[in-house]
């Protein structure tokens, strides 16, 4: 069936609801929108779903969410654990807690329990609530921090990470058997309440995740020494975060927290910015205002699901606030986590720092200097999850801590996707602990290019939107694929991986070996000079990504070497 057929079934079949066919009809002369509604399923990926909202069969709505329930629900029934039932989160965008309840009353039409939050709440709550439970899944209503008009839906797994093989693909074969929207199931809330299907959870899942924070505090000698002193801000950006940020800051007794008031509250129109992503400067411009005036020694945003931390920290010298990237807190938080471990209580010798491909080698360095294994996944944060299922598996390997360079870590094992609460908590007891020693954040930094070496890592994208644009990514991640450039930016390429082929190639000698990691359209370049410049299409988004690091003899050296390079790569891309 076409799109222009499918469209006409979703406008005369009386399975749906009139605000949706009324949706409908106010596109009827509209080909172009009519295609982009229809051409195709919103695909059910290895995240699960992500999309505008809207109707159609493209389109996040309570049908294509139900849809994939069901596969989902058809799953767990296949690999006889609907008696564990399923842990189910949302944040505060549109239709999130309508899509939460559709899923919630089809799981438990299949006879499979869902546990509901009784309100908004983070990714890594969600997390910790599948293991917390004994669930089988989870499921998340988020679309992280994409702009105002998407949602999405993340499925989780037993561990507490986002699905990966071999559940990932046989849920995706599950939710593409569902072609009927009208088989799907589902029943009435008091109907599923009385069965015992639904139960809302809050209070008996917040308190003990906040308490598996406070156990990883290291210093909470420096907190109660220097906390009185300290000043933070902190945005939500509308979203998740304001209350466990909030609660386990002043739990651990940080008494000056100034949260931002204009973006304090949950709100799925993000009104105070475009794009509610904390990578994003504009989302920082109430925060650092709100800084300026308190004299806040650092200033911190969490994105509307809270699983991503953006920072800006004071120098004292200049009383300037800079930025940190996702590549510098993770490894500020990640050098003090190991080192101060270290310190108290001595390093495993099967220790480890996981990192994913795309990342700073300053990860490396950190984790050669402490004499522990540096390991690298792919891109998304489930494969750091499976990295410690696996380690508790064989008993070979201890998880020290984990970083993606898109502003995402974790610190403990309590839950298996990357918290912005706890990196938020370990933030400001980094910044007491450097306070005792009179270093601020920035300070911490700049010791640490010194120890480590100016690294520098930067990341740009081209967005490519709709059918032509998926059409162009795959041209670009093609002739890339088929022509690996010889240099790029004045680099020598040395070696070429191509995670998809699970190939790695040196450039001298020909040589090929197999990357060790899931296929993957991912292709990464090493270059001289400890250069790299790294291709993918986003997970989540219509771009096509381009990672990038250099590493320089000073910050002034590395920024221009970035920025030289990242022009270079936008060239080479403009000619295909």
């Amino acid at each position: 069936m076409g799109y222009r057929e499918t469209y006409q079934e979703w406008l005369d079949n009386p399975y749906f609801d009139e605000a949706t066919k009324e949706e409908l009809r106010g596109i009827a002369g509209d080909e172009k929108e009519i295609e982009e509604h229809f051409y195709m399923d919103l695909e059910f990926g290895t995240a699960g779903l992500r999309g505008i909202i809207g109707a159609g069969t493209n389109r996040m709505n309570v049908y294509t969410v139900r849809k994939a329930t069901q596969g989902l629900a058809n799953y767990i029934s296949a690999v006889g654990a609907r008696e564990k039932g399923v842990a189910i989160a949302y944040d505060s965008r549109r239709m999130s807690p309508e899509f939460a309840d559709v899923a919630a009353l089809c799981l438990a039409a299949n006879g499979i329990k869902a546990y509901v939050f009784e309100s908004l709440r983070p990714t890594p709550e969600l997390s910790y609530a599948v293991r917390r439970l004994g669930c089988i899944a989870g499921i998340n209503i988020t679309a992280s921090h994409n702009p105002p008009e998407y949602n999405g839906y993340k499925v989780y797994w037993e561990d507490g990470a986002q699905i990966t093989p071999p559940h990932d693909t046989g849920i995706m074969a599950e939710v593409k058997k569902v072609t009927d929207y009208a088989t799907v199931k589902t029943m009435e809330l008091e109907e599923a309440r009385a069965a015992g299907l639904y139960q809302v959870i809050g209070a008996d899942i917040d308190d003990p995740y906040i308490e598996e924070l406070k156990k990883l505090v290291l210093h909470q000698d420096c907190i109660d020494k220097v906390a009185a002193d300290m000043k933070i801000v902190y945005t939500p950006l509308h979203g998740t975060g304001n209350i466990p940020v909030r609660r386990v800051l002043k739990e651990l007794g940080f008494p000056h927290v100034y949260v931002v008031p204009e973006q304090e509250l949950p709100d799925g129109e993000f009104p105070t910015v475009s794009y509610p992503n904390p990578e994003a400067a504009e989302a920082f411009a109430l925060g650092l205002a709100l800084g300026k005036k308190v004299d806040a020694d650092l200033i911190l945003a969490t994105d509307p699901d809270a699983d991503r931390l953006g920072v800006y920290v004071k120098d004292s010298k200049t009383g300037e606030y800079h930025s940190l990237t996702g590549n510098m807190s993770g490894c500020l938080i990640g050098d003090y986590v190991i080192g101060q471990r270290k310190e108290l209580q001595g390093l495993p010798e099967d220790g480890a720092f996981i990192r994913s491909i795309v990342s700073t080698n300053m990860a490396d360095a950190i984790a050669d200097y402490y004499g522990i294994q540096l390991i690298e996944v792919l891109t998304g944060f489930k494969f750091i999850g499976q990295k410690i299922l696996e380690f508790e598996k064989t008993g070979k390997g201890t998880y020290l801590f984990g970083m993606e360079e898109s502003y995402g870590c974790l610190t403990g094992t309590y839950a298996r996707d990357k918290d912005a609460i706890v990196a938020s908590m370990t933030l400001c007891e980094a910044a007491a602990y450097y306070k005792t020693k009179n270093m601020t954040l920035w300070d911490a930094m700049l010791a640490m290019y010194e120890k480590y070496g100016y690294y520098k890592d930067d990341v740009t994208s081209i967005t490519l939107k709709g059918i032509e644009g998926l059409s162009k990514i795959q041209t670009i991640m093609n002739t890339l694929r088929e022509n690996a450039p010889e240099e790029i930016g004045g680099y020598k390429v040395t070696a070429v991986r191509d995670y998809k082929n699970d190939t790695i190639k040196d450039t001298a000698s020909g040589d090929v070996k197999p990357t060790g990691l899931p296929s993957s359209n991912v292709l990464y370049y090493e270059m001289t000079d400890g250069a790299w410049v790294c291709v993918r299409p986003s997970g989540t988004e219509p771009k096509v990504k381009f990672y990038l690091g250099v590493k320089g003899t000073s910050l002034e050296d590395a920024d221009e070497k970035s920025a030289a390079l990242s022009k270079a790569v936008l060239e080479m891309i403009e000619k295909i």
